[in-house]
């Protein structure tokens, strides 16, 4: 009820308005307001008065221009980083170690044997040996269909503006003097590459005619060729790119891989597995402090670049394994056989171990982030421990779990935690399925997709060479992932020392071929043994967090202050201000009310020209019959219906001039 009271005075206040004008409305708040200026404008005479008029408008519009800065600042939600120094135990890192040799040459021997002929063909071409050296009749042939879909070109540069494009299996090759015939006709009637810059990677080219290599009796100073990949939309076609190198081993390692991909990649994975290097064989002894271990404490997974993996404290199946002390004593000491006599040729230029410090549960991305230890030495890792926490949104654009990022993460399969680099090749993966039609080798799988191999896409190279080098799509998948918000990275410092000495590997040698073998020979040397200790250098630890430089207390500090330094104003002033504008909205209000019942009145007095009667002008044309008028067009008065009497006024006692007590006797009995 009494809501019902409030709303209905509230209406009625609304009805009657402030009851002043815009004019005293503004007079009452110069004269009444805290904020410095306004009251000397009215005040003062009439030149103080217009200077105090300009220099309030100038203080004013200050306080404006500062207010916009500041609020800009804010929502630009700007961090500092902080660096904090702390000393606790920590947890132990997972420690993957991998051999830099993804497979056995022995196991995956058969399978390469086409591709180890062909490229061992092409070298003896490359390095343009002597007639009688030439392997002119082979046996059994080579596959020329399977160079034919990735082959290897020469192009000559002799004269860089028209390169000439050089087929090294060329089918009516000659040696000697017919050579330089050849080559000198060849060289005239074929399409030459455009290659305006002599240093560019790619060349692209359209029809090509193959040519016989450069002759044999060139001198050193007139050869200019280059080695490069020809990689074609599909084979047979004028759409062509060459991949340029500076080297040849460059080009011969590229090209391997290309090929081997497209072989391995329809072997089944429990193949590869097998055809890679087993724990039991490649750690050879184990100690986590002064706990021993072996390989039944590491965890295997199958990496494509590296084949078989082995990951320490991975932390999926049991707690991850804190660490007492800092040193070498209560680290983790490996010995590793990388079985360098076993290595695939072509395919792994470098022999070493592939190692990488990560956090538990999460996806070790060798390629990028993995160091190489050395075989014959014993490498010390000491790690130092970063802890980064990042602000989220708005502050950065980071993801706690990457639930919110747009991109698939085909890395869950391993049910591995995000990161940037699993985010990064999962949407790589994602173009390469959605425009090639398959999916590279190196990187997981989505449903339903097989792996890109020559004969079921021959043009896969091609498409997977394109969408390398496409600046757009890095930049989409860039765009769409994000930085994970809180990270722990591990700082290396790395020695290396020989291992073992001369005077110790001989009982050495003796001892690890003896516990993994059986045998009292000795199987083992300094090429393949690597000894690895991985500890804590020290337990202080840094955290570098993010918080935000500008906050709300700060915004509203700051804008106080401009205000009051050049207005000398506070909320209170802010307040008034605010009421002055209520006032004259409500003054507008009831001015466009009244506008607009003053037309309604106006439309009405359009539609009766006449002023309507009054109540006794009504009463007596009533009343009185000649008051009346005619109207226009009326019956004569002859004719007319006879007027209705009227009502005669009452009799009432009331009405007499005389009282009552004077009347006479007589009017009693009248």
């Amino acid at each position: 009820m009494n809501l019902k009271k409030y709303l209905v005075r509230a209406l009625h206040r609304l009805q009657k308005g402030p009851g002043y004008t815009y004019k005293e409305l503004l007079v009452w708040y110069c004269d009444n307001t805290n904020t410095h200026g306004p009251k000397r404008i009215i005040k003062e005479g009439p030149k103080k008065k217009l200077i105090w008029f300009f220099l309030t408008l100038l203080f004013a519009s200050l306080v404006f221009w500062q207010w916009g800065i500041l609020i800009n600042t804010y929502l630009s939600y700007n961090v500092t980083s902080s660096l904090s120094i702390g000393f606790k135990t920590m947890k132990f890192p997972a420690v993957t170690v991998c051999n830099a040799n993804p497979f056995k040459y022995s196991e995956v021997k058969h399978l390469l044997k086409e591709l180890d002929r062909l490229i061992e063909a092409a070298l003896e071409r490359i390095l343009q040996p002597t007639p009688g050296n030439v392997s002119e009749n082979v046996s059994p042939p080579l596959d020329l269909q399977l160079w034919n879909q990735i082959p290897l070109v020469l192009i000559d540069e002799h004269n860089k503006d028209n390169p000439v494009i050089l087929d090294i299996f060329e089918t009516n090759q000659t040696a000697g003097n017919e050579t330089t015939a050849n080559n000198e006709t060849a060289g005239d009637d074929q399409n030459s590459v455009s290659n305006e810059n002599p240093m560019q990677n790619e060349t692209t080219a359209g029809n090509q005619t193959t040519a016989p290599p450069a002759p044999t009796n060139t001198t050193t100073e007139e050869k200019k060729y280059k080695l490069a990949v020809k990689l074609c939309s599909h084979q047979g076609s004028n759409n062509c790119t060459y991949r340029n190198f500076t080297s040849a081993a460059q080009a011969v390692t590229e090209w391997y891989i290309l090929q081997s991909t497209s072989i391995l990649s329809k072997v089944p994975l429990h193949e590869r597995i097998r055809m890679g290097y087993q724990a039991e064989d490649m750690i050879l002894a184990c100690l986590y402090g002064a706990e021993p271990c072996n390989y039944k404490n590491f965890t295997q997974i199958y990496h494509p670049d590296h084949g078989n993996c082995y990951i320490f404290n991975w932390g999926m199946d049991e707690e991850a394994l804190n660490s007492s002390n800092p040193g070498a004593e209560f680290g983790l000491k490996l010995i590793l056989d990388i079985s360098q006599q076993d290595y695939i040729p072509y395919l792994s230029s470098a022999a070493g171990a592939r190692l990488m410090l990560h956090q538990q549960k999460s996806f070790p991305f060798l390629k990028d982030q993995g160091i190489y230890a050395m075989a014959g030495t014993e490498t010390s890792i000491g790690v130092l421990v970063d802890e980064l926490e990042r602000m989220g949104y708005p502050y950065s654009d980071c993801t706690m779990n990457g639930s919110d990022v747009p991109v698939k993460n085909l890395y869950s399969q391993y049910n591995t935690s995000y990161s940037i680099q699993a985010c990064l090749r999962s949407c790589f993966q994602n173009h390469m399925v959605e425009i090639c039609g398959c999916g590279h080798y190196m990187f997981p799988l989505p449903e339903g997709v097989n792996y890109c191999n020559n004969e079921e896409n021959p043009g896969w190279a091609y498409c997977y060479s394109s969408l390398r080098s496409s600046i757009k799509q890095r930049q989409i998948c860039i765009d769409s992932c994000k930085e994970t918000c809180n990270d722990t990275q591990y700082k290396m410092t790395i020695s290396m020392a020989d291992w073992p000495s001369e005077a110790s590997e001989d009982w050495i040698f003796h001892i690890l071929s003896y516990e993994r073998d059986m045998s009292t020979n000795v199987t083992l040397d300094r090429n393949g043994i690597i000894k690895l200790n991985i500890y804590f250098q020290e337990y202080n630890y840094r955290t570098i967090s993010e918080s935000a430089a500008t906050t709300i207390v700060w915004l509203l500090s700051s804008l106080g202050g401009q205000f009051g330094f050049w207005m000398g104003g506070s909320v209170l002033c802010l307040i008034e201000f605010g009421e002055i504008i209520i006032d004259s909205l409500w003054i507008t209000i009831i001015n466009v009310i009244s506008w607009c019942k003053g037309l309604k009145q106006k439309r009405a007095r359009a539609r009766y020209p006449d002023a309507p009667p009054t109540v006794s002008e009504l009463v007596e044309a009533h009343t009185n019959l000649g008051f009346q008028h005619e109207a226009v067009g009326a019956l004569p008065r002859d004719e007319a219906l006879p007027p209705e009497p009227g009502t005669p006024p009452p009799n009432y006692d009331s009405l007499r001039v005389q009282p009552l007590d004077v009347l006479s006797p007589d009017s009693d009995k009248e």
